[in-house]
C-alpha cells in the first residue's frame, strides 16, 4: 500500500504542477506509476469540470471562460506534455531521416514547424471552448484526460522504446504483463461508462482514443519507437480531439 502511495505521489509530481511535498522518488514503485496514470487523469479532469462549472455559475464572458478552460490543461501539467508535442512536431515535420529526427527531438531550440503547430492547437481549442452550448455535458472534461492518460499508460507498456530514450525504457523495466491487461480493461471500463453517463457526449472519450492512437503511430513510426515526447505528442493531440467532440456534438 505504502509503494502504491508513493507511485501515485511520483506521478503528481512528475505529471501535473500540483505540489507534492518533500522528495517522493521510489525506485521500488516506479514500475506501479503507469497504473496510477487514469488516477491522475481522473484529477486533472475532476479539477477541470470543477472549473467548467463554476464558470457556469459565474457567467462571465464566453472569451473569457473558452480562454479559461483552454489555459487550465496546460497550466495543470506544467506544460509537460505540450513540451513533447511541439518537440515531436518539429522531428516529424523536418521530413529528414530517423537519425536527423532524433537530433531534432532532442534539440532545445523550439523550431518553426513547432510555433505553428503549437499556435494552431491552442487557437482551436480556445475557439471550441468558446463554442461550447450552454447545456454542453461537462463531466466530458472528466472523461478527456482520464482516456488520455490511460491511453497513455497502455502505450508506454506494450510499445517498443525509442532506442535513445531513457523514459520509455525506463518505465518498461519491471512492469508486469498484467499492467497492461489492467490498462487496457480501464480504458474499456472509460470509453463504456462515457456512453452509459454521457450519452452522445461520450464520443469525446473515443475521439481522444482515436486521436492519440493516431498520433502515436506518427511519431512511432516516424522515431522508430516510443518515448515520453511521443506520448505527450499523442496526448495533447488526443485531447484536442476530444475537445472538438465535446463542443461540437
Amino acid at each position: 500500500m505504502k509503494k502504491a502511495f508513493r507511485a501515485l505521489l511520483m506521478c503528481l509530481s512528475m505529471f501535473t504542477a500540483i505540489p507534492v511535498p518533500g522528495k517522493v522518488w521510489d525506485e521500488e514503485a516506479r514500475p506501479l506509476m503507469t497504473l496510477f496514470l487514469p488516477l491522475v487523469g481522473a484529477l486533472v479532469g475532476g479539477l477541470w469540470t470543477a472549473l467548467a462549472v463554476l464558470l457556469r455559475l459565474w457567467e462571465p464572458p464566453r472569451l473569457v471562460a473558452g480562454a479559461a478552460l483552454c489555459a487550465f490543461p496546460f497550466l495543470i501539467t506544467g506544460g509537460i506534455h505540450f513540451d513533447g508535442y511541439l518537440d515531436v512536431t518539429d522531428a516529424v515535420k523536418s521530413w529528414r531521416d530517423v537519425e536527423e529526427r532524433r537530433r531534432i527531438l532532442k534539440d532545445p531550440h523550439v523550431g518553426s514547424f513547432a510555433v505553428l503547430a503549437g499556435v494552431l492547437l491552442v487557437t482551436a481549442q480556445f475557439a471550441l471552448f468558446a463554442s461550447v452550448k450552454e447545456d454542453a455535458e461537462l463531466l466530458a472534461l472528466l472523461l478527456i484526460p482520464t482516456v488520455s492518460r490511460t491511453a497513455a499508460g497502455l502505450a508506454v507498456t506494450v510499445l517498443r522504446p525509442m532506442a535513445v530514450s531513457e523514459y520509455a525504457g525506463a518505465y518498461r523495466r519491471g512492469v508486469k504483463k498484467g499492467h497492461a491487461v489492467t490498462l487496457a480493461v480501464l480504458l474499456a471500463l472509460e470509453l463504456a461508462a462515457g456512453f452509459v453517463f454521457l450519452g452522445w457526449t461520450g464520443f469525446a472519450g473515443l475521439g481522444v482514443l482515436l486521436g492519440y492512437a493516431h498520433h502515436a503511430y506518427r511519431g512511432f513510426r516516424s522515431l522508430d519507437g516510443f518515448s515520453g515526447d511521443v506520448s505527450g505528442y499523442a496526448l495533447t493531440f488526443g485531447e484536442a480531439c476530444g475537445i472538438a467532440v465535446f463542443a461540437l456534438i
